[in-house]
């Protein structure tokens, strides 16, 4: 029924820039909200970053001023701007969209190298 699709991740230097993307590309859903988590090696998946329908977002506190998530509802897509990347931000970032259920994608890598 539903399929994330995630892209842009890869490897990038220390203050650096990705743009990650999420998408629905399977039924038509009309999510509630899509995000961003991740999970660094050995660590538990983390909120990075959330967007509900109304607009509203919230950011997790290592990310704030350096990660811009935006969506757009006719698409069901949600992307990630990454700026200023920094090492601990190395992690396998994963998309999530919350409708009927909690729906994820299957994780994209980011490496961030100093």
């Amino acid at each position: 029924q539903v399929q994330l699709v995630e892209s842009g991740g890869g490897w990038v230097q220390a203050g650096g820039s990705l743009r990650l993307s999420c998408a629905n590309s399977g039924s038509i859903v009309s999510f509630n909200a899509m995000g961003w988590y991740r999970a660094a090696p050995g660590q538990q998946r983390e909120l990075v970053a959330v967007i509900a329908r109304g607009g509203s977002i919230n950011y997790a506190d290592s990310v704030k001023g350096r990660f811009t998530i935006s969506g757009d509802n006719a698409k069901n897509t949600v992307y990630l701007q990454m700026n200023s990347l920094k090492p601990e931000d190395t992690a396998v970032y994963y998309c999530k969209a919350k409708g009927w259920g909690d729906y994820w994608g299957q994780g994209t890598q980011v490496t961030v190298s100093s």
